[in-house]
């Protein structure tokens, strides 16, 4: 579908308003319609965004690759309502929308005209099919100062690595908000070979490659009914990482053909949008001198009142190829200064030029606007860790350590700008990180100017043993915590005078009823830079 048809498509069925009954599509009956379940995101003081996605048949995955499916009518009008009770006897808002084939029979409803800072009902409905009720919520209105905000940070959920027992636990946690990280699906075929870890679950999809592909996987991955019951406590902001197309690209290149890949990240884009929370703007803004490619804007700011601000980053689709990558193959895990002189170019950005400026202007404007807390969230660890004891030099060429100057001019922007609070969030690679922030890395005596929690995985193994991961702590003296043994969540409470982050493992991945309990709890003080065990 041509670019500019996906945008008006989307733009038009997320319009949150009803249609003649002359429009509404064939009614289908005693169908189990909505097998993916419903999710709620991106909140505003007045209203959020709805999603469900429609499906007939088994879920693929679930049965053979070769199992004949049936397909949906090109367009089918679902119905949804918001009530502000569970039993939907005070509705406030009510209406029709369209799941059209061209977005993978998925339906966003942007609704707005709501009350700030409370709490809704929703559901959707064809024939007698039905939704489960679900509850999501707006946020507090702009200049609001809230006593307190509980959210949970996750990333990383490889399907056949882990169940997602951890999210049955979010259910206790009391949460207004979950922010997902990355890599919420993979895009890998079950190996061929038995693997080092014991397989969780099997599934029956190839690698994703096509815009069908991406679709079934997210439609495997929403089936998990715990995953859908963390979705219907509460509305989500989601950012994606790499596997959401392919391991370790970046920007506009990955591993084969360059116009083979760009249909490749194309289709796992559109995918990516068909099956999140995500407003229909996402697709009509990009950044600027980045070509003709069909991009989708993740990058963007959401606000909790004058308590904390959320700046989303996108470290992925506008990034340089890793230092010295050969085009078309895969990047290096790791690379030395001395080794890789590609590592120093001053050019190099994780972000590119446009999403860094963004990214500067948002924490001038966190310094002048009265914010309590500017929260830089994105994909992945971004303080350094150095491998090797010094001397010696060695870091991942793909989190910010293989983007060093890039980092720096973040940093430069947090000292000069200054922002009251400054808490960095990031997932990726499987370990749970505690970081002081240093205004330089390269400096150790450099003063603290940020915290940084980096959350561990909530299903996807780490290849990295636990006495490994303390060595490196031990080589980079800002690591406070350094844990690649355990899978999970982190819960963040943020009031005025603190944040408090608690994070939650879980006692075994591969149980789906699995037991949780409290790794370490951290807090930063209001005023007062870098983490402290609580």
């Amino acid at each position: 579908m041509h670019r500019r048809d996906l945008i008006r498509l989307a733009v038009t069925t997320a319009a949150a308003t009803s249609m003649q009954r002359w429009a509404w599509s064939a009614t289908l009956n005693q169908r189990d319609l909505f097998p993916m379940g419903v999710a709620s995101g991106a909140p505003t003081p007045d209203g959020f965004v709805l999603w469900t996605r429609l499906l007939n048949g088994p879920v693929p995955g679930t049965v053979p690759a070769d199992t004949p499916r049936t397909p949906l009518p090109d367009t089918l009008t679902v119905r949804w309502e918001v009530a502000e009770d569970e039993s939907f006897q005070r509705i406030v808002r009510t209406g029709q929308a369209q799941a059209l084939a061209d977005l993978g029979h998925a339906v966003h409803v942007e609704v707005a005209g709501l009350q700030p800072d409370c709490w809704y009902f929703y559901r959707f409905m064809h024939g007698d099919a039905v939704t489960q009720t679900a509850r999501t919520r707006t946020a507090p209105a702009p200049y609001a100062l809230p006593a307190k905000l509980r959210f949970a940070f996750v990333s990383c959920q490889r399907w056949e690595q882990g169940h997602y027992a951890g999210y049955r636990h979010m259910l206790d946690e009391n949460l207004d908000l979950v922010l997902f990280l990355g890599d919420y699906i993979y895009e890998y075929a079950m190996p061929k070979t038995p693997p080092s870890y014991t397989l969780a679950r099997t599934h029956t999809l190839v690698a994703a490659k096509t815009l069908g592909d991406y679709r079934d996987r997210y439609a495997l991955y929403r089936t998990d009914e715990q995953l859908q019951a963390a979705h219907r406590v509460c509305p989500w902001l989601v950012s994606w990482d790499d596997h959401e197309v392919q391991d370790d690209y970046a920007g506009l290149e990955g591993t084969g053909t360059a116009s083979a890949f760009l249909a490749r990240r194309n289709a796992g884009y559109q995918a990516f949008y068909e099956n999140m929370p995500l407003r229909a703007s996402a697709l009509t803004y990009g950044l600027t001198g980045l070509g003709t490619h069909d991009g989708l804007r993740i990058h963007e700011r959401h606000a909790w009142g004058r308590l904390l601000r959320f700046h989303m980053l996108d470290t992925r689709q506008y990034r340089d190829r890793q230092a010295c990558r050969v085009p078309g193959e895969k990047a290096q895990g790791t690379v030395t200064p001395q080794g890789c002189l590609e590592l120093q170019d001053p050019a190099r950005s994780i972000l590119g030029a446009d999403q860094e400026r963004w990214a500067e202007q948002g924490l001038a404007q966190d310094a002048t606007s009265g914010v309590h807390w500017t929260a830089m969230a994105q994909q992945t660890i971004f303080s350094r860790r150095n491998y090797q004891p010094l001397p010696a030099e060695s870091y991942h060429s793909s989190t910010w350590d293989g983007y060093p100057a890039c980092r720096q001019r973040l940093l430069d922007a947090v000292r000069i700008s200054a922002p009251r609070n400054t808490v960095f969030l990031g997932g990726d690679i499987h370990q749970n990180y505690v970081c002081k922030v240093l205004a330089d890395f390269s400096n150790s005596q450099s003063p603290v100017i940020a915290s940084e929690f980096c959350g561990t995985s909530i299903a996807s193994a780490s290849s990295v043993p636990q006495s490994r991961a303390q060595e490196i702590a031990d080589n980079n003296p800002h690591i406070l915590l350094a844990r690649s043994d355990r899978r999970g969540y982190a819960v963040a409470e943020v009031t005025p005078q603190r944040w408090t982050t608690t994070l939650r493992v879980l006692d075994d991945v591969a149980k789906p009823a699995s037991g949780i309990s409290t790794l370490a709890r951290f807090v930063v003080d209001d005023g007062v830079a870098g983490p402290r065990l609580a």
